[in-house]
């Protein structure tokens, strides 16, 4: 295999990127100027500025009654499109619920399971003569042991035999 040099160093490729991303740059500024120059230009063709010098108070009235229907006119059409905007999207949600009904819940593949041949020989007998295994055939049995526990007598008892003389006497002849 042959090694081809490159038309282009790296500082040239990096120079023309940089060259290229500033011009990209300048024409992101220039194109939104122009749109705003055009937003500009279409709001003075459509809504003109209302002259309002030398007119009568009566005018100024029915003028300020006029822009008040207009923009109930405009709020009803943002209200009824925000309706059915929203009732739409109710729609979408309920679709899609819809279809994940429809498709179902995936479920995961069972993986294989290997049979002993006492499992498989099981299979194709009378389900009637088999018996059931017993687990617990080999199971570990484990002893307890027992704790051994002194006897617990009533302490009353024990309290009336140790008062007096031969109480004494019986914990000194314990003692030696």
């Amino acid at each position: 295999m042959s090694h081809r040099k490159p038309k282009y160093t790296a500082t040239r490729r990096l120079h023309l990127k940089a060259k290229l991303l500033k011009k990209a740059a300048s024409m992101l500024v220039d194109e939104s100027e122009e749109r705003r120059q055009e937003k500009e230009r279409f709001l003075k063709e459509s809504f003109p500025q209302p002259q309002l010098s030398g007119l009568s108070v009566q005018e100024l009235q029915n003028l300020c009654k006029d822009l008040h229907h207009k923009i109930d006119v405009v709020d009803e059409a943002r209200y009824d499109m925000e309706a059915k905007v929203s009732k739409n999207e109710k729609e979408i949600e309920s679709l899609k619920l819809k279809i994940i009904e429809v498709k179902g819940i995936r479920r995961p593949s069972l993986k294989r399971v290997k049979k002993s041949a006492d499992d498989m020989l099981g299979q194709y007998t009378d389900g009637s003569k088999l018996t059931k295994p017993d687990f617990k055939v080999n199971l570990k049995t484990v002893k307890k042991e027992e704790e051994k526990r002194e006897e617990v007598t009533d302490w009353r008892k024990n309290v009336e035999a140790m008062s007096g003389m031969e109480g004494r006497k019986k914990l000194f002849d314990a003692g030696q």
